[in-house]
């Protein structure tokens, strides 16, 4: 190639990055909450309106989640926790206990980091190392994928689709990651944007979020679950909340 053609091609790849970018990039319009939940029902988690889906992220912590998983059975309620690799290959046999107590498992990635700052390759790298090893652990295939940050990127929309995985996000969350939280304030902030039929953002370990802040999510689960009980909804994990939105093609 001559030296002419050769800076014609470069200009031409460079001016399509911003193009390219845009498509990698463009799902992540799915992270706008009150969009998503209207327009993308089931990547939202949308059910049946007699339910609640109860879902965790950032697990297994050995510090935390058995607490979690102590208040629940108690409750005799299960939920789905969207698992992070990097923290079940420190806890795999926590992995394990999840599994045995009932609980659906969901993945997260290995590591919390945004896809949409990753390439295809990578992005795919780090969804099947997690999935893999779910696998091995749980001794089933995952079927759920919940993106860091709840950011998805068309590269991470393929991974999921080659390794049978369905993406799916929230309507309400707590916001208990932040260090001001209280039990109080996640239970109100859930309840300002939840209807019946939602699913709900909790996090079972402080490891992406201010030190501590899973006391403050475990304190507020009880009143959580007592309003919802009171509203006549039923709360479970995303496998019970309708296949007709999540599971079915």
């Amino acid at each position: 190639m001559s030296s002419r053609a050769a800076k014609a091609a470069l200009l031409a790849a460079t001016g399509a990055l911003p193009a390219l970018a845009a498509v990698h990039a463009a799902p992540a319009v799915s992270a706008l909450g009150p969009l998503r939940t209207r327009t993308m029902p089931r990547l939202s988690g949308r059910g049946r309106p007699d339910h609640i889906a109860l879902t965790f992220d950032d697990g297994p912590d050995h510090l935390s989640t058995p607490h979690f998983l102590r208040l629940l059975d108690r409750e005799g309620v299960r939920a789905t926790f969207f698992l992070l690799g990097s923290m079940l290959a420190r806890s795999p046999g926590l992995g394990k206990e999840m599994v045995a107590a009932g609980h659906e498992i969901g993945v997260h990635g290995w590591a919390h980091r945004p896809l949409v700052l990753r390439g295809p390759r990578t992005t795919r790298d780090d969804i099947a190392r997690a999935y893999d090893l779910i696998w091995d652990v749980t001794g089933g295939p995952p079927r759920l994928f919940r993106p860091p940050y709840g950011v998805m990127s068309t590269s991470a929309h393929l991974a999921c689709r080659g390794l049978g995985l369905t993406p799916v996000l929230w309507t309400a969350w707590g916001e208990d990651w932040r260090r001001r939280a209280t039990a109080r304030s996640v239970h109100d902030t859930v309840m300002g944007s939840l209807r019946g039929g939602g699913t709900v953002l909790l996090h079972d370990s402080d490891c992406t979020s201010a030190t501590g802040s899973w006391r403050t999510t475990l304190a507020a689960l009880p009143a959580l679950l007592d309003t919802w009980r009171g509203r006549g909804w039923q709360t479970g994990p995303l496998r019970d909340h309708g296949c007709d939105r999540l599971y079915c093609a």
